[in-house]
């Protein structure tokens, strides 16, 4: 019958493996993928109405004049003459915003923590030769 140090020992060989070979190839997509987004930009807008519509009026980093039109549902709150605070999306100004957007890498996410698991199991190995 084996003992629990030889049962330890395989799932943490199991789980360095597991950890690493899936974990680093998925930090280097990640990183990849962040480094191919396109960046969001903070600028001001002015709040204006026309037509029975409340829109912003703004200028992309390009001095490219921007304005969109939305309902007084969609707008509730601002008020026209007033300035908000804008987020766009730099290679895409129709994306936008009026709070920042999450900057959110589900791929990284994922991939530091299987390398994560693969560390902590490869030194909990290391660790459990030496007793």
């Amino acid at each position: 019958m084996p003992e629990t140090a030889d049962v330890m020992g395989s799932i943490l060989e199991v789980l360095s493996w597991a950890g690493l070979a899936a974990g680093l190839p998925l930090v280097l997509i990640g990183r990849i993928i962040g480094r191919r987004r396109c960046v969001w930009i903070s600028t001001t807008a002015e709040v204006f109405e026309a037509g029975g519509f409340t829109g912003l009026r703004w200028s992309d980093g390009e001095g490219t004049p921007r304005q969109s039109l939305h309902t007084a549902e969609q707008t509730r709150g601002l008020e026209p003459g007033k300035e908000v605070a804008l987020h766009y999306d730099a290679c895409h100004p129709g994306k936008w915003g009026l709070e920042e957007p999450r900057k959110e890498n589900p791929v990284l996410i994922v991939g530091w923590t299987l390398a994560a698991v693969g560390i902590a199991s490869t030194l909990g190995g290391f660790i459990l030769m030496l007793l």
